[in-house]
């Protein structure tokens, strides 16, 4: 009998062991979360991870930063295997890469009503949103109020305004305006979209024309200096700090290196406003996340990304970086909405948080962008050139960026 007993509590501990698996929350829910860059604010970090894991006691966030050299390269192994990370920080750029080859999963827009829409509606691929905005920045002018005190004009807010008072400038105090870094990357593309030129049917356009033509004008009366065509913004920071120049378009960001590298002509510095074409529209350069569509762990990952750009989060994050948040609410903070005119870097944050609220028709990357880059810088240096008509250059580039699209 006892035998009986013993072989029966044996099957029924075996049978026990193969029908219940015990089940482990926390690797279950472990959401594997990659960042740009951001090791240098780890305590920050970790912070809000910590604060979420207490709120949400099933899901446990594993961070892991990646070197923003490597973001791009790691992320397209990772999407391509069955295993990626669940919510992954990337540029819009690349974001929409992955979007097209179908990579990504779809995010639902009634989720996201936190934030500023003119930014939420610049994320969408074929009226869909596949990220969701982290953090932005938007480049203002930097200017030398003592040059332009001295040249007798006003600060230009269009680049009209530019051509008008390059002359004076130049004569008055024999600086340039502006070294504009118009082969770097798509610096000639963000200009021409100010314009609504941003496609092959519209590049061959008047407006564009007009705008090739504006700049060869300048370079042809040697309004802007000769290096212009091959020279970029660490070039252009140069010239600013040895007030060669009156102008630099840039980032807040850069008021501390002039501060620190030139402290005399950062007496003489001020801000303004983003010079601007004729649709009135100001660049910006963004961070957003993204979820693969092979992620394991989406809604726990789109939980802990909305978390993460919650209003007081941003703003903690805001305050350590500088950079502009992307969430309404702290958008209407006095840190983005009030300033000490003393307080240049706090002066430009509210300028570039306030441009945020006109982004629109926003420079959309596409396929071979980096060719398409090339094509047009190729162009800006040959029509400065004066290597051909600018029509018969234009025309040339606008066969190539078809080709291109194909």
């Amino acid at each position: 009998m006892h035998k009986i007993y013993a072989a029966l509590l044996i099957l029924c501990v075996s049978l026990f062991a193969v029908f219940y698996k015990p089940t482990d929350k926390t690797s279950q829910n472990e959401v594997i979360v990659w960042t740009l860059q951001m090791s240098d604010f780890s305590d920050y970090m970790n912070r809000v991870i910590s604060e979420f894991e207490k709120e949400n006691p099933t899901i446990k966030i594993k961070w892991i930063d990646v070197p923003f050299s490597e973001g791009e390269k790691r992320t397209l192994a990772s999407v391509l295997s069955d295993n990626p990370p669940d919510l992954i920080n990337l540029n819009p750029d690349f974001s929409a890469t992955l979007a097209q080859k179908g990579a990504l999963a779809e995010i639902d827009k009634k989720q996201t009503s936190q934030f500023n829409q003119e930014i939420l509606k610049s994320l969408e691929y074929n009226g869909k949103l596949y990220s969701i905005p982290w953090y932005a920045t938007s480049a203002v002018t930097i200017y030398n109020k003592k040059l332009i005190q001295k040249a007798g004009v006003e600060v230009p807010k269009t680049y009209e305004e530019i051509g008008q008072i390059a002359p004076i400038i130049k004569e008055k105090t024999g600086t340039y305006v502006f070294l504009p870094n118009i082969t770097e990357n798509d610096t000639m593309l963000k200009i021409l979209n100010k314009y609504g030129v941003n496609s092959p049917e519209t590049i061959t356009s008047d407006k564009s024309i007009k705008v090739f033509e504006f700049f060869k004008n300048l370079y042809a009366n040697n309004l802007i200096p000769k290096e212009s065509i091959t020279q970029t913004h660490r070039e252009a920071l140069e010239k600013y700090m040895s007030e060669n120049i009156v102008l630099f378009q840039a980032g807040a960001n850069f008021l501390n290196m002039i501060k620190e590298n030139a402290p005399s002509t950062y007496k003489n510095t001020d801000v303004a406003a983003q010079i601007t074409g004729e649709l009135g529209q100001n660049d910006f350069s963004l961070m957003n996340f993204i979820i693969p569509l092979k992620a394991k762990h989406k809604d726990e990952a789109l939980k802990f990304a909305l978390y993460l750009t919650n209003d007081k989060n941003q703003l903690e994050l805001a305050k350590l970086t500088n950079v502009i948040a992307t969430n309404n609410s702290a958008l209407q903070d006095d840190f983005y909405t009030k300033y000490n005119e003393t307080d240049l870097m706090a002066k430009a944050r509210v300028i570039s948080a306030k441009q945020l609220t006109k982004v629109q028709p926003v420079l959309k990357s596409s396929r071979n962008q980096k060719d398409i880059n090339n094509l047009i810088n190729t162009a800006v240096q040959e029509i400065l050139l004066d290597k051909s008509s600018t029509k018969n250059i234009l025309e040339k580039v606008q066969k190539d960026w078809i080709i291109l699209n194909k």
